[in-house]
């Protein structure tokens, strides 16, 4: 595929070393321009009206995006009318620059990029799918009990507490096999989670229910000698899980070949083989809120005791990273607030905030519903603390810390990562002109992925000869 053209946005801060003193957050990327006072001077004369007249187009562009989405053969063309609100907004944008956060510059790949992503979240949001009755006051109930559960415990106050240590991985728990894929012999590994909810937390029969989901697992790519090397644990997105598609999302065989390191993929829980409906990822994050606290909560749960088992292996590893994408990346986040020892930790495309994105793309009408019960906002959010990387802050040292975002990505903000990125006392931060999955395509990201593991000592050389990144130049 041909690289994407030359890179369109600039940033506010120093993207490669990360800027000092982060200004004040920046105003939502969904909602539409508000009016602006005018201070008389001859720019608001002419703005103003255009500002008012965009504000009615936009939302012309959401009635349209309303009707569109009722219907399953139009729900994709939605995206549309989502694609040109982005436009509008960005064209037209008048807050001042936030540091750490890039300008942005529509160009036509920026926005197929960007109808891309908004096709894949309508074509989501089947009506089939959305919540009952029953469900708003069902699921408003657990949030309730677990909230009060929560404080109780001092979780809401302290949420590394919450999460329990797992017990280490003994050596006949571990089934091993060969497997092939994308041109790469890989070893599959597979071993009980032994992982279960507090049988008082609000949802843990059903998160239990999920059978399949009891087995952990990880595709483990190692170099069949003597010597010691770093071990990369890399965490997938959500929807994926097969070992082909992470080969592909982490170029793993740059990273094992050219590189030299050992890496380890586990599968998210209600991924791949593990998953417990119609596809991977199924039930994860979902209208019963309470999964996705219980999955992630296992997911570090699992992935501890992996680390464990890397960190016994012979000969022992002279470091130990991770690095997630997407859902991958909320998880390496959160995980590097929990387990101690980490060396690196590379969050890309993150989601840091599954609330707010929950609330930021829910259909207008099961957002005041859903705020009417008590579900999205403080009860949602609250309850999230406990698996909220931003609630937490992280055991990995500074410049360890890296993060590379999509300008044009609609399913996980570019916000999600900024606020991340403040969290983190704003260390390397890289941005791409593209949507969600376009890093996967990007020199950019590429060379910024091998600059940060050269760096933090992620590279084996070969004899006497360093180990060159095998990467094309950055646009």
């Amino acid at each position: 595929m041909q690289e994407p053209l030359p890179l369109t946005t600039e940033p506010i801060a120093e993207q490669a070393t990360g800027g000092a003193g982060a200004g004040a957050a920046a105003s939502s990327l969904v909602a539409a321009p508000e009016d602006v006072p005018s201070s008389g001077s001859p720019i608001d004369a002419i703005l103003g009206p255009v500002s008012r007249q965009v504000q009615a187009v936009n939302r012309r562009v959401q009635a349209v995006e309303r009707v569109l989405g009722r219907h399953a053969a139009t729900r994709v063309l939605a995206a549309i009318p989502r694609t040109t609100g982005f436009a509008l907004r960005t064209a037209f944008d008048r807050d001042a620059p936030v540091a750490g956060l890039p300008v942005t510059r529509i160009t036509p790949r920026l926005l197929g990029g960007v109808a891309l992503d908004e096709a894949i979240v309508t074509a989501a949001m089947r009506p089939d799918r959305f919540p009952r009755r029953a469900d708003y006051e069902r699921v408003s109930a657990e949030l309730a009990e677990a909230r009060a559960l929560f404080r109780s415990r001092g979780w809401l106050d302290d949420p590394r507490s919450y999460h329990r240590a797992p017990p280490s991985v003994g050596w006949r728990e571990v089934r091993h096999s060969r497997r092939w894929a994308s041109g790469l012999g890989y070893e599959s590994i597979s071993l009980p989670s032994a992982f279960a909810p507090r049988p008082e937390e609000p949802g843990a029969e059903r998160w239990s229910a999920f059978e399949a989901n009891r087995t952990a697992a990880a595709w483990v790519l190692r170099h069949d000698d003597d010597r010691p090397r770093p071990w990369l644990v890399c965490l997938h997105g959500f929807g994926m899980g097969p070992a082909y598609m992470g080969f592909t999302a982490f170029h793993a065989a740059h990273l094992h070949r050219t590189l030299g390191l050992n890496l380890i993929g586990p599968t998210l829980p209600l991924h791949g083989d593990r998953k417990g409906g119609a596809f991977s990822g199924d039930h994860l994050l979902t209208w019963d809120l309470m999964n996705s606290v219980h999955g992630l909560t296992q997911a570090v749960w699992d992935i501890r005791r992996l680390i464990g088992w890397v960190r016994d292996q012979e000969p022992a590893p002279t470091a130990v990273g991770v690095f997630g994408v997407s859902l991958g990346g909320y998880t390496a986040s959160l995980l590097a607030a929990i387990e101690p020892g980490l060396d690196l930790v590379l969050a890309g495309i993150p989601v840091s905030d599954f609330p707010a994105l929950f609330e930021a793309q829910s259909p207008a009408v099961i957002r005041a519903r859903s705020l009417e019960h008590g579900i999205l906002g403080d009860p949602a959010a609250e309850v999230h603390r406990v698996i909220a990387p931003l609630a937490m802050p992280s055991l990995v040292a500074r410049d360890g810390r890296a993060i590379f975002a999509g300008i044009g990505d609609r399913l996980a903000p570019p916000q999600q990562a900024h606020n991340l990125w403040r969290h983190w006392d704003e260390p390397r931060l890289r941005w791409y002109p593209g949507n969600h999955v376009g890093y996967v395509w990007s020199a950019k990201v590429r060379a910024f992925v091998d600059e940060v593991l050269t760096d933090r000592g992620f590279v084996v050389a070969r004899g006497d000869e360093p180990a060159a990144p095998e990467h094309r130049a950055a646009s």
